[in-house]
């Protein structure tokens, strides 16, 4: 019997780009189907988020995941660019956030073609990829978005034409994803049971395996 999880995941998030290497390999392996809804980072959902956070989380933040990264043998460095526009000397959020929208608004297109897995393993791999300076530029985007089975400028298309729907679609994922019981991200969520943080995929998949999760 296939079971299935809507995972809530943002394309900022180093957590999220942690879990991804586990939640493929789950996905191979067991008859699991792993539903993308993309949201966005609480930098864009909660702008006030970091002018309120303890000065202290971000440092932790960066020892934290690079930690992780190093125990799992994935390759890890910060996007450069930030997918995120904002002032590190201020915390101010911009306005505009050109890049997390694309993002966001790719993965959402993605999702709905069934391909929400292979988008956030192929585009997250190259955003965190310590060899690659500027992800955004050249041809590096659509080569991933290839990989995925996507095509950039098909994409881009779509979203030109129907930007305020796939928008409404971010959006209702951010409710059904506060319904479900938590803000973050990576969120697992199996019929109302939820799981929050990369470091819950072993607890995700012993109670999916109670439940009758079986390998493919």
């Amino acid at each position: 019997m296939t079971l299935s999880i809507d995972l809530y995941y943002t394309m900022r998030s180093p957590y999220c780009y942690l879990s991804t290497v586990k939640l493929v390999e789950l996905n191979q392996r067991f008859d699991l189907d792993i539903e993308l809804k993309p949201v966005y980072p609480l930098a864009v959902s909660d702008p006030t988020f970091f002018e309120r956070v303890n000065p202290m989380w971000p440092p932790y933040l960066v020892k934290d995941t690079n930690r992780i990264a190093a125990r799992l043998g994935i390759p890890f460095r910060w996007p450069r660019p930030d997918p995120i526009v904002q002032d590190l000397s201020t915390r101010k959020i911009a306005e505009e956030q050109p890049y997390i929208r694309r993002l966001t608004l790719y993965a959402q297109l993605a999702a709905e073609a069934h391909l929400g897995l292979a988008y956030i393993a192929e585009v997250s791999a190259l955003l965190f990829n310590p060899e690659v300076d500027g992800w955004d530029q050249g041809s590096h985007l659509e080569d991933a978005l290839a990989r995925a089975g996507l095509k950039q400028s098909d994409l881009d298309e779509t979203i030109a034409k129907d930007a305020t729907r796939i928008d409404a679609c971010i959006a209702q994922n951010r409710t059904d994803q506060l319904a479900a019981g938590h803000w973050g991200a990576p969120l697992f969520v199996h019929e109302g049971e939820i799981f929050f943080g990369q470091d819950r995929l072993d607890d995700l998949l012993w109670y999916l395996q109670q439940r009758g999760l079986q390998e493919r």
